[in-house]
């Protein structure tokens, strides 16, 4: 791995902990995270050429303080406030650790972080895109593509969530509190780790910190609520998805689908924790649809091969999910299953019925044209896959789509 690409590792990893520290000390939400990115650019362009300090983390808040610092004295000064030395105190400081300390590793600001944005004051949404930038790392642009949204939109809804979450105490929130937001936390993480396993965008087909992250995160409320099944189904559901990293890439970082990977390559150990957490999820309570994504992710990795996948089985838990869950991707791996049960004929009749939902997203037209090539339709799956590969921003999905298209006879 290059220097700079261990740089940005360390840089995504730390910075949800820098900015809960700053909120935790200062307070200012929107400000904080301002500085937090000041911070943070400061450090690619110094660590790369003076190498990485030795608490890089305290580095980062000592830099953010001062940043952070200097923004609301600009603030006071120019708004004539005069609460100001109030502002610059830390609202904790006898607990908070200094720029330099370190804070003990059960004590983990990025989840206390990750509740706050999840506030019941924000809307579903609003909890959603907050968390997704505040915590995930991901930029603007990649939360818009993820919820099919315009840029510009949600752009004003992230700046509209942290108005309105500047005053709220940076504290872990009471059981009850919690409770309540535990949904959104949960749809936050399965998001990450998505944007982690096949990055919208990039070079990159694989996002190792976010998947990582999401799954360290994850586990993290798991310990808070060991018994809640959905928490557990989501966390299997990772681990069994995660496994298959190493073999969805080939030497030049070509993607490899699912059904041509070597199999071997798998990571047996995440799918036999995985396979174990499913079965404890399932006799939790009623499967929800993290639970029932976790069995069918289960069916795919116990399967020898790409041939011996019980199908049938993976429908009905389709077939399930679907009716608990208005998501698209789900539909459209519903629709997936339908063509390996009955063929690539009703496999398209189902892509059909989500040409609204999921109008020109480059899933449903890579789907299309897979099932186009198994009817023999070569023309109609070649425009269908050039046109997937026009609609991606990832490089490896891209040039996996051209080649598909290019390979097909005339």
């Amino acid at each position: 791995m290059r220097r700079t690409d261990e740089t940005e590792d360390l840089l995504r990893h730390h910075a949800p902990q820098v900015l809960g520290a700053l909120v935790r000390r200062y307070g200012h939400f929107d400000a904080a995270e301002d500085s937090v990115q000041e911070a943070l650019l400061a450090a690619a362009e110094q660590w790369p050429r003076q190498g990485v300090p030795d608490n890089p983390r305290g580095w980062l808040i000592k830099v953010g303080a001062r940043r952070l610092i200097d923004l609301l004295r600009a603030d006071e000064a120019r708004r004539r406030r005069e609460e100001t030395a109030a502002s610059l105190t830390p609202r904790d400081a006898h607990t908070a650790p200094g720029p330099g300390e370190s804070r003990a590793p059960t004590d983990d600001d990025t989840l206390t972080l990750l509740f706050l944005c999840c506030h019941p004051v924000l809307t579903p949404a609003a909890q959603i895109a907050l968390t997704l930038r505040a915590v995930g790392g991901l930029t603007t642009a990649e939360i818009a593509r993820a919820h099919l949204v315009p840029e510009a939109t949600m752009a004003q809804r992230v700046s509209r969530a942290k108005r309105q979450i500047a005053g709220v105490p940076f504290r872990p929130p009471e059981p009850a509190d919690r409770d309540q937001r535990l949904s959104a936390v949960l749809q936050v993480l399965y998001l990450i780790f998505n944007e982690g396993y096949t990055a919208t965008s990039g070079s990159s087909l694989h996002r190792a910190d976010l998947a990582r992250e999401a799954i360290r995160l994850t586990r993290s409320v798991r310990r808070l609520l060991p018994e809640d099944g959905a928490v557990t189904g989501l966390l299997a559901l990772m681990l069994l998805t995660e496994a298959r990293s190493a073999a969805r890439t080939g030497p030049s970082g070509e993607l490899i689908p699912l059904d041509e990977q070597d199999r071997d390559r798998w990571d047996r150990d995440a799918v036999r924790e995985g396979v174990d957490l499913v079965e404890q999820a399932l006799r939790q309570g009623p499967a929800g649809p993290y639970q029932l994504q976790a069995a069918i992710a289960a069916l795919h990795d116990e399967a020898a091969t790409a041939d011996a996948t019980d199908w049938p089985q993976i429908l009905a838990l389709y077939d399930l999910v679907v009716r608990q869950t208005p998501e698209p991707m789900a539909a459209l791996g519903r629709a997936v299953a339908v063509s390996k049960v009955y063929g690539p004929e009703a496999g398209l009749a189902e892509v059909a019925g989500l040409a609204e939902r999921l109008a020109g997203h480059h899933r449903l037209a890579a789907v299309r044209a897979h099932l186009l090539e198994q009817t023999g339709d070569t023309d109609g799956a070649r425009d269908a896959y050039r046109l997937a590969a026009r609609g991606t921003l990832s490089e490896p999905e891209a040039r996996y789509l051209r080649t598909r298209a290019a390979r097909l006879p005339r």
